[in-house]
């Protein structure tokens, strides 16, 4: 099931899928956020904004709206 990494909740796992095409996707790239890469919210911030997520070995925190802009795939 595709949904937005911004609509997954703490402790959910997803593979990333592709991203909407706006100029933050070269960014999230080099952050490790790659098409195919397996991502898991770690935790969300009490207010919502930021997530924190494990993604290629390690800890990056997202805004929403950077987050909104990543295709994931669900089980």
């Amino acid at each position: 099931m595709m949904k937005r990494l911004s609509e997954l909740t703490a402790g959910q796992e997803a593979v990333i899928h592709s991203f909407e095409k706006d100029e933050i996707f070269i960014k999230l790239m080099e952050m490790g956020c790659i098409p195919g890469e397996s991502v898991r919210v770690e935790q969300v911030a009490p207010l919502g904004d930021p997530i924190s997520i494990a993604v290629s070995g390690y800890h990056l925190s997202l805004r929403l709206n950077e987050a909104y802009s990543i295709f994931v795939e669900t089980n």
